[in-house]
């Protein structure tokens, strides 16, 4: 590399280009915990949380954590109980089964917690929109705490307290975080509990629990539910990386060990390697399988359960790539429609959001996919680009007589719907999104971070950008491009990846691949041209370990003609 590069400026330059202003540049070349974190009690409901919980600690009542069967849910009931035992309590776990319950407290779930004695039932990653579930709650005499992220309405429903940056009613600080995941929430709220104990003398006679130690826990959750990687969650999931190298948690080290890590997680391990193997439970296994996981103090249990969620995101990957193949061709017969509405018989409602996921990324456009049962109702769930607000959209349609439920945040939602208003519901998603898909979608330009010879894509370079991150939703990974090269080897590997060899005029090679887009235009374009003819690739800079040396590949998105 040029003996004139500085790390540093680079990485200031980095910053700069995702919005970061020249006089916090300090703070987040290597954000923490402490530079970031707000006062709890600027958030509604937050200290009335914390009293009603330390009340709970105090008296040893029992208490019930609520959880959403994703990693999101997984992750926040998993914090609430490790703290929770921490403190000396010995709170339960309910996940509500994805195919016989589905999304979300039902009235039925919660009076049958406090029929079992529990006086206070924390709802997490899910409660914002339980406006029916809530009133039996209450009519039975239980407590319940909402700790959510979701998209709320005017009016809320009846809970103790409910803790969601998302309120309607936050003030301009709370809502600057609305962008965190609910175990981010969560988080603030054990901050917050801590706190309360702390000034009613609780830690005079017993140690305080870190809860910096379970960071591992927060980053996770943060970057499987794709949270935007932007002030508090960026020091969430730096400083909660640090936590997961010392593989503290038994069931974290436990599935790190089975998705065949032998170095320190990555980011891009949580969202890739970990996060799906947590979610393979309850897509089409246990739905309490990541909670016991990331809970337990056995490692025998942990391997066990480790191995287990690996099994099922086996079994996950292949519904997984039916379901696609299916809606991918309803999608095509769909035109040119802003935001595709899928349904089908039979398909499993465990993978439809990845599947919605897929699509929207294939398509470049907001994708919702639906599951229908065998008696009409169909479970859907959607994903979103960058510039359209689906969450809100589908909220809106809930209120609109469209949906049975429906709620999310920007980039994705999940719905109840009845075959016959689908159609409905396309049309009125179409309406009601057509401007914004097309605003986001015309300002899709390739942005680049660098532009560089074939020589520069290096592994002393992939380190200095490391130091930028961690990259991931809303702080993305810096891109490059570099030529001009002409290609040396093209062919297609694994489930459709297009992967190249490409060399520069002074013989210096590159290695390319691009994921899934064997079959797109690019990947056609590639596989055909000429081996003479020049290009500019541009992409992503990777490291490679698999040799006998360090080296870096370029994980490819686009490519333009020299000449």
């Amino acid at each position: 590399m040029d003996s004139g590069f500085v790390p540093d400026d680079l990485v200031d330059q980095l910053l700069l280009a995702r919005g970061i202003a020249r006089e916090a540049l300090d703070l987040n070349r290597a954000p923490t915990i402490r530079a970031f974190m707000p006062d709890p009690s600027i958030f509604r409901d937050m200290d009335k949380a914390a009293a009603r919980l330390a009340d709970a600690v105090e008296a040893r009542e029992p208490v019930t954590i609520f959880g959403d069967y994703d990693v999101d849910g997984a992750t926040s009931a998993a914090l609430l109980i490790r703290l929770l035992r921490d403190l000396g309590c010995d709170p339960r776990v309910y996940i509500p089964d994805r195919l016989m319950e589905g999304y979300g407290p039902s009235g039925e779930a919660l009076v049958r917690i406090a029929e079992g004695g529990a006086r206070l039932i924390v709802t997490v990653d899910c409660g914002a929109q339980a406006f029916e579930a809530l009133d039996m709650a209450r009519a039975a005499g239980v407590d319940v705490i909402v700790v959510d992220h979701h998209q709320c309405a005017t009016v809320l429903p009846a809970a103790f307290a409910l803790v969601n940056p998302n309120r309607l009613d936050e003030c301009e600080e709370a809502a600057g975080h609305g962008h965190l995941a609910a175990v981010g929430v969560a988080f603030l709220l054990g901050a917050a509990l801590l706190r309360t104990l702390r000034g009613r003398g609780y830690f005079e006679s017993r140690p305080e629990p870190r809860l910096v130690e379970l960071l591992d826990i927060v980053a996770l959750g943060t970057v499987a539910d794709v949270a935007r990687l932007k002030g508090l969650n960026r020091a969430f999931v730096t400083q909660g990386l640090k936590v997961m190298a010392g593989r503290r948690n038994v069931g974290l080290a436990a599935l790190i060990e089975v998705s065949r890590l032998d170095r320190a997680p990555t980011c891009a391990d949580l969202g890739f390697a970990l996060g799906p193997r947590i979610n393979a439970g309850g897509r089409v296994g246990k739905s309490d399988l990541g909670v016991r996981l990331l809970t337990t103090e056995d490692p025998e249990e942990a391997r066990a359960l480790a191995a287990e969620l690996e099994l099922h995101n086996r079994e996950r990957r292949a519904i997984e790539q039916f379901v696609t193949e299916a809606a991918e061709q309803l999608c095509k017969a769909q035109g040119n429609r802003a935001v595709p509405v899928v349904a089908g018989e039979g398909w499993h409602p465990g993978v439809i959001g990845i599947v919605a996921g897929r699509l929207k990324e294939k398509m470049d456009r907001p994708v919702i996919v639906i599951a229908l049962d065998e008696n009409g109702v169909g479970k859907g769930s959607g994903r979103s680009i960058a510039g359209v607000d689906l969450g809100a959209a589908v909220l809106a349609a809930k209120e609109s007589g469209l949906l049975v439920a429906g709620g999310g945040h920007a980039m994705a939602a999940g719905l109840t719907v009845a075959r016959d208003r689908i159609d409905a519901l396309a049309d009125f998603l179409d309406a009601r999104l057509a401007e914004d898909v097309a605003s986001g979608r015309d300002g899709r330009a390739l942005l680049l971070d660098a532009v560089l010879a074939p020589g520069g894509v290096c592994p002393e370079l992939c380190e200095a950008l490391e130091a930028g991150g961690p990259y991931g939703a809303g702080w993305p990974a810096p891109r490059v491009a570099a030529g001009p090269v002409r290609i040396i080897k093209a062919d297609i590997v694994g489930n459709g990846h297009l992967r190249l060899v490409v060399a520069g005029d002074d013989g210096r090679r590159i290695k390319a691949i691009a994921f899934r887009m064997a079959e797109s235009p690019l990947g056609e374009a590639m596989l055909a041209a000429p081996a003479h003819r020049k290009l500019w690739i541009a992409g992503r800079i990777k490291r490679d370990d698999w040799g006998s040396r360090p080296a870096a590949e370029l994980h490819l998105e686009d490519a333009a003609w020299a000449e």
